[in-house]
């Protein structure tokens, strides 16, 4: 006969069973295991068990999202020796201290037997011990190594995280540069379509010499001054005058216009900066004045510009007053403006702030190289200059570099951050009168009537050419170097193969007819070329 049965333990069974039974009459209990049935059922429904079975699987089935996160069994130690792993084996370390001590002291006569082995018990406790070590540092190895693999993994995802990061500042960097550079991604490109050399549009701006002119990018917007005493806002999209930059007390000398930002330096010794985008309109007379034997086709021209002309108002910023004589050239790049005056000195200006932040002396800079002893002193030129040469001829600014041009022939380039001239460019024999670089050369202008490129790398003479009067004005593009030289038409010259052209409504006209005045003022961006003249007349042609 087999053993007797618990009574206790059966009479537990029973009772544990019949509450189990009375949860499952229970509404709310049924209604969680059809609910249970319905997300899985494959194995209840299509099964033909009995009802106590198929309650007893309801009751004991748990759900997929909790049998998705158990971990793989796949590792060869149990959860509790990696508890124990983890813990510091204390005991271990204190016997450890106390061995290696008793094993520091010196073993005295009669003390030899007590240092070895007792039993063998005892060997097999140390190895055991030993075993047991070795099997937690497996475990610990285990444990880094996975650590490890989870940083690899962790590092990983940063660096993919990083990536996309990085790739949604770039699409945003993308995007500020298109909303910023909008109106030359869509500005016109008929001038593309045109020969070099063709005209594209003539307007009467000026009823005198044309001392200055600047624009912002093809068929956009034009500044233009001159002896007249006026500044004139042009809209070179239709060739009209849309508006006057009224402050200065005379004759504006420069200017430039940069994303709706214009400065201009004038005779009255000042230089205004003006922001076309805050500008108002009012309608005004903008008739330029003519002679009376004008044709009629040009008085028709003129009383269509007054019925379209304005005059801007609240564009006006702020004034720059420092200089004591005439400004004859400004440039400015980002928050800083250059402007070279007649009292020989040139003025380093924070637009923010608008205020001088920094003189320098031209002479005084030459002096102190003359001291030193180099080739940078002032130095008259080897015939007189005209006497409507500038002191300063031109300047152009780009971070801490400024290069100026001066009425001694020498081309400077200052640091502004010591305010020191660190190199000087000899060559001219005349007043410099304009200038431009970039990357790897500077233009110059002069009234030697030449033309020169100069290294920037190296500061020698990369090429150098003449024309047969005076130079007044330069720019140039990638392709191209154009320049006003006393004659009317503009002077061209094509840098990829050395040809020179000419380009200007003085181009065919026979010498014994009327002649077109005399290109004062030359300015040329992407191809589109636009000239001012001694009688007032500004025209764009391409390039």
């Amino acid at each position: 006969m087999g053993p007797a049965p618990d009574s206790s333990t059966g009479g537990h069974y029973h009772t544990a069973m019949a509450d189990i039974q009375r949860e499952l009459r229970h509404p709310n209990t049924q209604r969680k295991v059809f609910s249970l049935t319905q997300t899985t059922p494959t194995d209840l429904v299509r099964s033909k068990l009995s009802t106590t079975e198929i309650q007893s699987r309801a009751i004991s089935s748990l759900p997929d999202e909790l049998l998705a996160n158990i971990p793989d069994d796949s590792s060869s130690y149990s959860l509790f020796q990696g508890f124990q792993a983890s813990q510091d084996d204390i005991e271990y370390r204190r016997a450890h201290r106390r061995r290696s001590s008793k094993s520091k002291k010196l073993l005295k006569d009669g003390e030899t037997r007590g240092a070895l082995p007792s039993a063998p018990s005892d060997l097999k406790k140390e190895r055991d011990l030993l075993s047991r070590r070795m099997e937690l540092m497996g475990v610990r190895k285990n444990m880094c190594s996975s650590e490890i693999h989870d940083i690899d993994n962790k590092i990983a995802n940063l660096h993919n995280m990083r990536k996309i990061v990085l790739d949604r500042l770039a699409g945003l960097e993308m995007e500020e540069a298109d909303l910023e550079h909008e109106r030359k991604r869509s500005m016109p490109v008929l001038h593309e379509h045109f020969a070099p050399g063709s005209e594209i549009k003539e307007m009467p701006a000026h009823s005198d010499m044309v001392t200055a002119i600047d624009f912002d990018y093809p068929f956009g917007t034009m500044i233009s001054a001159a002896l007249d005493d006026t500044v004139r806002v042009w809209d070179l999209n239709v060739g009209r005058c849309v508006g006057f930059l009224e402050g200065h007390n005379a004759s504006v000398r420069c200017l430039q216009i940069e994303d709706n930002i214009v400065a201009t330096g004038s005779m009255d010794a000042s230089v205004k900066l003006w922001d076309l985008s805050r500008a108002r309109t009012t309608t005004r007379d903008n008739r330029v004045t003519r002679r009376e034997d004008d044709e009629e086709s040009a008085q028709a021209d003129d009383a269509s510009m007054a019925s379209h002309s304005t005059t801007l108002e609240d564009c006006y910023v702020y004034s720059l007053d420092a200089h004591v004589d005439e400004v004859t050239a400004l440039h400015f790049k980002g928050d800083t403006l250059i402007s070279g005056s007649a009292d020989k000195t040139l003025r380093q200006w924070d637009l923010v702030k608008g205020r001088c932040v920094q003189t320098l002396d031209v002479l005084w800079a030459a002096a102190q190289a003359s001291t030193l002893g180099s080739e940078t002193t002032w130095r008259p030129s080897g015939r007189l200059p005209d006497a409507s040469a500038d002191f300063v001829g031109a300047v152009q600014c780009f971070d801490a570099a400024l290069a100026c041009g001066t009425a001694d022939g020498m081309v400077r380039l200052w640091d502004l951050r010591s305010g020191q001239v660190h190199r000087s460019l000899v060559g001219h024999t005349g007043p410099i009168t304009c200038l431009q670089f970039d990357d790897v050369h500077l233009v110059t202008g002069s009234q030697d009537r030449s033309i020169r490129i100069w290294d920037l790398r190296t500061g020698s003479i990369f090429d150098a050419y003449a024309y047969d009067k005076p130079i007044t004005s330069m720019m140039f593009d990638t392709k191209r170097i154009v320049a006003a030289a006393g004659e009317n038409v503009v002077k061209v010259y094509d840098k990829a193969d050395g040809h020179h052209w000419d380009c200007g409504a003085g181009v065919g006209v026979d010498d014994s007819g009327p002649q077109p005045a005399t290109v004062e003022r030359v300015r040329l961006k992407d191809g589109f070329l636009v000239e001012g003249r001694k009688d007032g007349i500004v025209a764009a042609w391409t390039c």
